[in-house]
């Protein structure tokens, strides 16, 4: 016993979840968008955290 409550609180809270429509900032979400793509093209020079993982295929060959 009991439950019909706690039930109804889940399917309010799903309901408003399902249905919530936040206001999006559509001309900051084109600022981020269009930035991340200056800021990738600037960094195209390999890191040394990509460096370490080169001689992955030769160690799957065996080649160790």
């Amino acid at each position: 016993m009991g439950r019909g409550r706690a039930k109804a609180k889940q399917t309010k809270v799903a309901r408003q979840l399902k249905y919530y429509t936040p206001d999006t900032d559509l001309s900051a979400l084109e600022r981020e968008l269009h930035g991340s793509s200056q800021r990738d093209s600037d960094n195209e020079s390999p890191s040394a955290d990509e460096d370490e993982y080169d001689d992955y295929g030769k160690w799957v060959a065996g080649e160790r």
